[in-house]
């Protein structure tokens, strides 16, 4: 068999020490948002809001790089062109439709209305 008729096997090393990774960058990232919104440090929302950001994104692209990881980025890619094959409702039939479900709606809400006036009668009568 050659090399060029195996599939391609992705091997993922270490990851148990990418996921530790993962869990300190997050730590770090909670641990500094919180000391730094002391007033005492007073560094600006914006700026720990930008630190956040990178560090999610670093957290996410370490973890992308695991087993784990990979099968999710696969499985919302796979995701993403399954709803590009749907075929959406137009206004018109989304309007119908609503329109069709609150007659319904309506129509239940009179029918269990009227059974359990009818039934709250009749144990009425039949308890004295």
């Amino acid at each position: 068999m050659s090399d060029s008729s195996k599939a391609e096997v992705q091997e993922f090393r270490f990851d148990s020490l990418k996921w530790l990774f993962v869990v300190a960058v997050i730590a770090v990232g909670v641990f500094a948002n919180s000391y730094y919104s002391d007033p005492q440090h007073d560094v600006a929302l914006l700026y720990r809001v930008i630190a956040l950001l990178l560090g999610a994104g670093v957290a996410f692209f370490v973890a992308a790089q695991t087993s784990k990881g990979s099968s999710f980025t696969n499985l919302m890619s796979e995701a993403a062109v399954e709803v590009r094959k749907v075929k959406w409702p137009t206004r018109q039939e989304t309007n119908l439709t609503t329109l069709i479900i609150l007659g319904v709606v309506l129509f239940m809400s009179i029918v269990l209305w009227a059974l359990d006036t009818f039934l709250g009668w009749l144990a009425s009568l039949i308890l004295g």
